[in-house]
Parts: C-alpha cells; sequence; structure tokens
C-alpha cells in the first residue's frame, strides 16, 4: 500500500527567479564596490541558479508515477540533485579561493560601500525568504532535492552577512585615523586586506556545507534506514496491535528514497484465523502507520505464529 506526492515543482521555479534576481543584485554590488568578497557572493549565486535548473529537473521525473520500468518510483533521482549540488558547491568553494588569492596579493581599494551594501542585503532577503520556504516545505514533505537547496541558500545568506560585516569593518576601519596608521605600520595603505581574507572565509564555509550534502546523498544511495523517531513512531503502531490481538512481528525494515519511504513487515497471526481475519488485521495497521506520514510504501507479509518456518527469516 503506498501514496504519492504531489509535484513539487513549482518550488524549482521560484528557486530559478530567486537565483536570476541575486545573481543580478550581487553582480551590480560588485561592480559598485570593487569587493572580492561580493564577487564570491556572485559567484555562489550562479551556482544557485544551475543548481535550481537541475532541481525543476529532477523534481519534474521524481513527481512521476510508478511505471514498469520503475515499480518502485522515480523519487531517488532526488540524489543526483543533491550529489551534483555539493559537487558545485565545492567547485564555487575553488573558484572563490582563487579570486580571493589574487586580491590578497594585488589588493584593490573598495568604493561606493553604502550603496553596495544596500543592493547586496536586498539580495540576501530574497534568499532568505526563500530559504526558509524551501526548508520547511523540504522537511514537511520529506524532499532532500528542497531542503539541500534551501540549505544551500542559507549558506549562501550566511556567506553574504560575513562579507558585509568585513565590508563594513574595512570602511569604519579606513574612515579613523588611528586605525589607518595602525594599518599603514603593518605596511598597508588601509585595511583592504581584510576583503580577500573574509572571502577565503566564505570559501571554507562553502566546502563544509558542500561535504554535509554530498555525505547525506551517499547515506540515501546506500538505502539509509528511517530516522529512529519514524522508526519508533512505527514500532508503537506495532506494539498497539501487539496488546489487542494476540500478534506479533518480525523482520522489520525501512528504508527511505527522496520524499518516498519504504517499510517491510511480517506479521504473525494465529494459524486457525481465516483468511479475511489476517487481510483485516494487515489493513487496519497499514491504514495506521499510513495516517502518521504523508508518503510511505508498506510491504507487510502474514504468517502463522504457531509455524516454526514463520520464525526462520
Amino acid at each position: 500500500m503506498s501514496t504519492h506526492p504531489k509535484s513539487l515543482t513549482i518550488y524549482g521555479w521560484l528557486s530559478i527567479m530567486a537565483a536570476i534576481s541575486t545573481i543580478a543584485f550581487k553582480s551590480y554590488a560588485y561592480w559598485l564596490t570593487n569587493s572580492v568578497g561580493l564577487l564570491s557572493d556572485a559567484l555562489e549565486s550562479v551556482i544557485n541558479l544551475v543548481a535550481a535548473i537541475i532541481m525543476l529537473i529532477v523534481l519534474s521525473i521524481a513527481s512521476r508515477p510508478p511505471d514498469e520500468k520503475h515499480a518502485y518510483g522515480h523519487e531517488k533521482v532526488e540524489y543526483f540533485s543533491s550529489g551534483a549540488e555539493g559537487i558545485m558547491i565545492l567547485l564555487a568553494a575553488l573558484s572563490i579561493g582563487w579570486a580571493a588569492w589574487e586580491r590578497l596579493e594585488h589588493p584593490l581599494p573598495l568604493q561606493q560601500l553604502n550603496i553596495g551594501m544596500a543592493v547586496s542585503v536586498f539580495a540576501t532577503l530574497i534568499n532568505l525568504l526563500l530559504a526558509r520556504v524551501l526548508i520547511h516545505v523540504g522537511k514537511q514533505r520529506h524532499s532532500i532535492t528542497l531542503e539541500a537547496d534551501g540549505q544551500h541558500l542559507m549558506t549562501d545568506v550566511w556567506t553574504t552577512v560575513g562579507v558585509l560585516a568585513g565590508i563594513a569593518v574595512i570602511s569604519v576601519g579606513n574612515h579613523f585615523p588611528a586605525s589607518l596608521a595602525i594599518a599603514q605600520q603593518l605596511g598597508m595603505n588601509g585595511w583592504e586586506i581584510l576583503d580577500p581574507l573574509i572571502a577565503f572565509l566564505v570559501a571554507f564555509n562553502i566546502i563544509w556545507s558542500g561535504l554535509r550534502l554530498i555525505k547525506r546523498t551517499i547515506s540515501g544511495l546506500m538505502d539509509a534506514a528511517l530516522p529512529i523517531d519514524e522508526q519508533q513512531a512505527i514500532i508503537e503502531v506495532l506494539e498497539q496491535f501487539i496488546k489487542t490481538d494476540q500478534i506479533t512481528y518480525h523482520a522489520f525494515r525501512t528504508r527511505y528514497a527522496g520524499a518516498r519511504r519504504f517499510m517491510s513487515v511480517h506479521i504473525l497471526v494465529p494459524g486457525n484465523w481465516t483468511v479475511q481475519q489476517g487481510h483485516d488485521l494487515v489493513e487496519s495497521i497499514e491504514l495506521r502507520i499510513m495516517s502518521l506520514f504523508n508518503n510511505i510504501d508498506i510491504d507487510t507479509h502474514l504468517e502463522p505464529i504457531e509455524d516454526l518456518a514463520s520464525w526462520r527469516h
């Protein structure tokens, strides 16, 4: 018995529109300020656009119902999206690190910081709003694609916050004579060196996010079991039937694929029960479990409790 989720492709289109908007705003902010930190921010938004396009394609495939060649559905394709996004995040981090190294060797003064920061803040608010929506819907619908994209956007938000904080420090530091004197004693004309250093921190933060996403993708492809709390909720249902119906169970297994859960269990009932009695019990168990989740495939196997062969599985 199974249920099938509604398509989530609308969130892919929202991500694409948000990515295009933030690329435009952040590129404009970089053009105004000449900040490599803001350049790194804009480059990550390009990655966001590519990831959003992949996400839209993957969600379209994942929403297809099971067919003859894919009897268990297409949801596992979501891991291709999250894996690709994790790799792109790592590539973005390398490009940011390279740009930061170039600027560290050849520092340039920052310009029009107030306008540039305001533009970048507006772009960040777009990402923040979309990220919260994607994470909420991703957790609710158990879609690793949506949740991964939302987490990626939240990384982008914190990246921008760090970049803007660094630029603010540079701006304030360059306006105080005492601070400038300290920079000159260190052999610098100003505090612009903080700009590429912040970009390096951004790159390391992005690498960490990408590695976590790849790790989760591998876990899903390896058919990891459902989270402990979800397994416990299913076990509680089974234990309730044990108390009231003189039955037991074993061979309880679970796994998940994208937004779709799978479980199998052997239900052992008295051998003198009729087929109808066993069927009605299994139907009741499945309906109770399905009421706990938006989407789960349940495979139950009925066996006589007195037969020793029933316990050899």
